[in-house]
């Protein structure tokens, strides 16, 4: 099983894709944690293709979440076996965000590079309304949407990720 988290900033993938991974044994990759050297620093982009070339061929089944179209993005699309695209509305991905960043205040989580701690600045803020909601990336989701219809789940609300999550427990 080759699952693919993708959606917008704060909505929950890195959560999801734990969980999936966790239940079904899956080895994950959080992108966020390849993209981001210890005190936010981005990695060169040649280095993260590597890193993430190698963990697909070296993998027979995983789970990984996050957007990044320079990671071997279409290759992660036409592989996977599921898609599940978190599109959940703005304002509820910042208030997620703004949940993480008081969870996590002061430490790293998880789903990201040691050294990188939580923070809920200015900038993410207007990266979540509206930079990583552009007419480009909305594109982007329709095209993925339509060539990968068919194991494309969309996912828009809590509800709707619960009963998605039932259904990962049922088989």
């Amino acid at each position: 099983m080759k699952v693919a988290v993708i959606g917008h900033s704060g909505c929950g993938k890195s959560t999801i894709a734990a969980w999936i991974a966790k239940k079904r044994r899956l080895p994950l990759l959080h992108l966020d944690k390849v993209h981001w050297l210890r005190g936010w620093i981005e990695r060169p982009k040649e280095e993260e293709q590597k890193i993430v070339r190698e963990f697909l061929d070296s993998h027979d089944s995983w789970v990984i979440d996050g957007n990044y179209h320079s990671m071997e993005y279409e290759r992660r699309m036409q592989e996977a076996d599921r898609i599940l695209f978190l599109d959940f509305p703005r304002l509820v991905c910042l208030y997620r965000a703004w949940k993480r960043a008081r969870r996590y205040r002061g430490k790293t989580r998880s789903s990201i590079t040691e050294g990188c701690t939580e923070k809920l600045d200015l900038e993410f803020v207007f990266w979540i309304l509206y930079q990583g909601r552009s007419g480009k990336a909305k594109m982007e989701y329709q095209r993925v949407m339509r060539k990968y219809g068919s194991k494309v789940v969309r996912i828009t609300n809590q509800r709707e990720l619960d009963r998605e999550k039932r259904r990962w427990i049922k088989h």
